[in-house]
């Protein structure tokens, strides 16, 4: 069973279209189940979302206010009743076709933790976030990436090359004990690191990625995000894995 989890946050023009796909999907011995978690958004996604609450595997989760991205993820993780979990944003940027090639390395017994990486050695150009409304603010995100990568491989001796990524799979008893602390998009960073903590290496495959500007939707501010990852790279080098 894989459990694709969705949190959603003003999402009304994606999001529908986004669990479509997923529901359509199909992988040869795999049963998918969807777990929604939305955070009361003020768009009208919550009811495009209760669209789905009667579907036979879907699990629809309304919180009574946005607590951020990193706690309705972790909402969801409480309900997740998958061998697999797979992490998939409502906003369309990542593709689902690439579910097959993400989980077959678990699947294989290759590996138990897999990142889908927008970063390969063929994009060392680093057009990964192109926003034609504002190329200023594209090169700072990429710029920013880049820094924020560095400093990841060099305080957790890894050669990633996004560890940062929304797609990450994952056998569901790897999270066995640990504890969480992150609300916010640095709970990306948080899950990572405690992963590579408690022995897990990371298996990087490309996967396809459409960016989207802040005008079209994107939720990471522009500097209280950053410093928070920097902040959750210090802290968890050192904090109790277990809770």
């Amino acid at each position: 069973l894989l459990s694709v989890v969705v949190p959603v946050y003003n999402e009304r023009a994606t999001v529908a279209e986004l669990l479509d796909q997923v529901l359509a999907k199909s992988i040869d011995g795999v049963d998918i189940e969807v777990i929604v978690v939305e955070s009361n958004s003020t768009d009208g996604s919550r009811d495009v979302v209760r669209g789905f609450e009667n579907h036979p595997r879907v699990q629809v989760i309304l919180e009574e206010k946005p607590r951020g991205k990193g706690f309705a993820v972790r909402t969801a993780l409480k309900a997740a009743r998958g061998d697999v979990v797979l992490f998939q944003d409502a906003d369309l940027e990542y593709d689902v076709n690439d579910y097959d090639a993400l989980i077959a390395p678990i699947l294989g017994h290759r590996t138990n933790f897999v990142l889908g990486s927008r970063h390969t050695s063929t994009n060392s150009n680093w057009k990964i976030r192109t926003f034609v409304d504002s190329p200023a603010l594209s090169a700072y995100f990429n710029l920013g990436h880049a820094l924020l990568l560095w400093m990841f491989n060099v305080v957790y001796s890894q050669n990633l090359t996004d560890p940062f990524t929304m797609f990450k799979v994952f056998r569901r008893d790897c999270l066995y004990g640990l504890k969480w602390e992150c609300d916010r998009f640095d709970f990306d960073n948080e899950i990572v690191i405690k992963l590579i903590r408690k022995g897990y290496k990371p298996f990087e495959l490309p996967v396809n990625y459409v960016s989207r500007s802040i005008q079209e939707g994107k939720k990471v501010t522009l500097f209280l995000d950053p410093l928070r990852w920097i902040r959750a790279l210090i802290k968890f080098r050192k904090t109790p894995l277990y809770g």
